[in-house]
């Protein structure tokens, strides 16, 4: 694309061209082309094209922030480089996630003298080096580190420190019991936590949540704006959280605005967390605010927080009845023009005017969610999944009628059974689909209805008459969407065995299926998708219309799809691939896949594929299907299979794509075992926690954080 005729590049016009001579654009013009091109191919490719390109690869505005974090083809000789080259004008430089470039590597960017921002979460640093480096940086104000077992902070030089202490912005991901550099960081503003310790170590040993020796200097909140704390399952995380919030418990700061702590399953409220509650009610004001659910659930708390213009809130699990959120937190109908995101998973009760006698499959009040649609109008991100929402077939209006006069929505979470038509079904008895039990074991035959694979003739069907089309034709700009069963979980938790039986799907949910996913298809902006536990589609036909429709569609993650005894949508799925040019993420999680050579022929259409993973009980796969797909998709660094398969195949597939790929794909991460193996959470440790995170592990993410917690 950047490589010029040499007429071009010695200067001569090219006056006799049919074609369109790049160089005849503005530089305006050429600086937008080009800053979609990733830095190391600007600054090591296309500069050496031409003197004008030359010239243009070098402006502050595409050398001001350097972003390698899924740049998969950089190398450790391109860093260094990248940095000899144009290490002076990085201001900004974001190599998160870059697990495959050895420690050495944050060496050179002591080159970077002018930096202001640095992210190296997922990126090997000892204390040593991250002395070495911060020593050189005296303009950094913004740091992102993982705190590793062996991390010491005595080991740090005055000059790091004295670095550290200029400091306004920490993100600090623990894999250890340490306070890591917060107590150097005496003007901190914003402070991100992630705990990711786990309880045993690799010998089976209990773990403390005791800090090591020496560490005995406290943070130093007293500037902190925003603190964000997100647990992984564990209670050693929860013993080292209670270390640091023990400090903001003494004083809380003045200027906080954003407290954020997400944590799951049960974290109990203490003393201590309930003297930061009540000092934090009385001095200070929020934007932004998400705690544990055994905080919320039960108190006054939320009657007494103040609020100032709040841009997010998060109730996830929590027991919060819609009367208590109406009144308390929306101050019965408040103008909260100013709330962009909204997270109310697992939040049964909260479409509901109270909680007491009430059963979670109870129909929702349309009244509490009409009055949050109206107060909280500019909602761009809202979360709804995890929960029962049950419209009434009598009283008020449907869940997916109120939300579609949400018009400037990115990105929703629904539960299944909240899509359903109510007088489809009550009027419509039940089919053969319907009484297919959604267990494992012998299978029903049953007779199979014939759906049309097009979308005019599924119009021809008048399914454009049912609320969720009439939701998906009225929210022309979301970006993500999440259809999830509100009894869906998936095979594979992130510390714990496989999962091995599944929840049956809510009776509601039964008659959602092909039309509803063919309604998706209107989204033509949409970018990332997940569907789980959608227990009547038949042939997955809605599938190849978002496939034609949904041209910018990157992420696809599909699990637990019509019978849980037998892929019938495994066609479809091949037929939409094949027009998936964009996709670069895709996860299936159901049982008895087969991932066959016809499978993976259909999935090589998909040429910008970086990243698979498959999970499946009883699951086959073909080696040869897999090797041959790997060969033809060059883009492919991450590939992860949890299968039925044996042992001994999972292992000699994982070292013939390793010994064959890794030299020329040096990011390349392969994970191939049993899913129901014994020592799988072994091996889930040694994941990649980008990956880990983004892909591996079935979650909802819409709403998950704060819009722009970190750049």
């Amino acid at each position: 694309f950047f490589s010029p005729p040499q007429e071009i590049v010695s200067g001569e016009s090219e006056e006799e061209s049919n074609g369109v001579n790049l160089m005849e654009f503005s530089d305006e013009i050429l600086l937008h082309i080009l800053s979609y091109v990733p830095c190391t191919d600007l600054v090591l490719n296309v500069r050496r094209t031409c003197r004008k390109l030359a010239t243009l690869c070098l402006d502050k505005s595409l050398t001001h922030t350097v972003l390698l974090q899924k740049d998969y083809k950089v190398n450790k000789d391109k860093v260094k480089q990248l940095m000899r080259d144009i290490g002076k004008e990085i201001y900004q430089l974001n190599m998160a996630g870059c697990y495959w470039l050895p420690s050495s590597t944050i060496d050179h960017v002591t080159r970077c003298k002018n930096l202001v921002k640095l992210n190296l979460s997922g990126c090997h640093v000892t204390s040593l080096r991250l002395s070495k480096m911060l020593s050189t940086l005296q303009h950094l104000r913004s740091l992102a580190i993982d705190v590793n077992p062996g991390f010491d902070a005595s080991q740090l030089s005055s000059e790091c420190k004295a670095t550290l202490s200029r400091v306004l912005e920490l993100k600090q991901t623990l894999y250890t019991p340490s306070y890591g550099v917060v107590p150097c960081c005496t003007s901190l503003e914003k402070l991100l936590l992630y705990f990711e310790i786990l309880d045993r170590s690799r010998e089976g040993f209990m773990l403390s949540g005791q800090l090591m020796v020496g560490e005995s200097n406290v943070p130093h909140y007293q500037n902190l704006r925003v603190f964000y704390a997100r647990l992984a399952p564990g209670y050693v995380n929860q013993e080292v959280v209670r270390l640091y919030l023990a400090v903001l418990s003494d004083r809380t700061p003045e200027n906080l605005h954003a407290f954020l702590i997400s944590a799951p399953g049960s974290f109990a409220e203490t003393g201590a967390t309930k003297n930061l509650l009540d000092s934090m009610a009385r001095n200070v004001r929020l934007d932004a605010l998400q705690l544990p659910k055994a905080w919320i659930n039960g108190s006054g708390l939320l009657q007494h927080l103040k609020f100032n213009n709040p841009f997010y809130f998060s109730f996830s699990r929590c027991t919060l009845s819609g009367g208590h959120l109406i009144q308390r937190v929306i101050n019965g109908g408040k103008d909260l023009k100013s709330l962009t995101s909204l997270n109310l998973s697992g939040c049964v009760h909260c479409l509901a005017p109270e909680s007491l006698f009430r059963k979670a499959e109870d129909d929702i009040d349309s009244s509490i969610l009409e009055n949050l649609v109206v107060s909280c109008c500019n909602l761009r991100h809202l979360n709804l999944s995890a929960a029962h929402h049950h419209s009434s077939e009598s009283i008020g209006s449907h869940l997916c009628q109120l939300l579609s006069r949400l018009k400037h929505l990115l990105s929703l979470a629904l539960p299944v059974c909240s899509i359903t038509d109510v007088a489809a079904n009550v009027e419509k008895p039940p089919t053969a689909s319907n009484l297919v039990p959604q267990t494992f074991g012998r299978k029903v035959r049953i007779g199979i209805q014939t759906y049309p694979r097009n979308l005019a003739d599924q119009a021809n069907q008048k399914i454009e008459s049912s609320v969720f089309w009439a939701l998906m034709g009225s929210l022309r700009f979301l970006e993500t969407l999440e259809v999830i069963g509100s009894s869906f979980s998936s095979a594979m938790p992130r510390n714990e065995p496989a999962i091995r039986n599944s929840l049956p799907p809510c009776v509601r949910a039964q008659s959602v299926g092909d039309s509803e996913v063919a309604a998706i298809s209107q989204l033509t902006y949409l970018q990332s998708l997940t569907l789980a536990q959608l227990p009547n589609i038949l042939t997955g036909s809605g599938l190849i219309n978002i496939g034609l429709q949904c041209q910018h569609l990157r992420t696809l993650s599909l699990a637990n799809l019509g019978m849980m005894g037998k892929v019938v949508y495994m066609s479809a799925l091949m037929d939409m691939l094949k027009h998936c040019k964009c996709l670069r993420d895709l996860r299936l999680e159901q049982p008895y896949f087969c991932a066959g050579a016809q499978f993976f022929q259909a999935l090589s259409h998909c040429s910008s594929l970086q990243r698979l993973c498959i999970v499946s009980r009883s699951g086959t796969l073909q080696s040869d299907a897999v090797m041959s797909f790997m060969a033809n998709c060059l883009e492919v660094i991450m590939c992860h299979m949890f299968m039925g398969e044996s042992l001994t195949v999972c292992k000699n597939l994982q070292q013939s794509i390793v010994r064959s790929f890794q030299a020329d794909r040096p990011a390349l991460n392969v994970v191939i075992f049993p899913l129901l193996h014994e020592d799988l959470t072994e091996v889930i440790r040694d994941v990649p926690m980008r990956h880990l995170d983004e892909i591996t592990l079935f979650k909802s993410r819409v709403a998950e954080e704060p819009p722009n917690l970190w750049w």
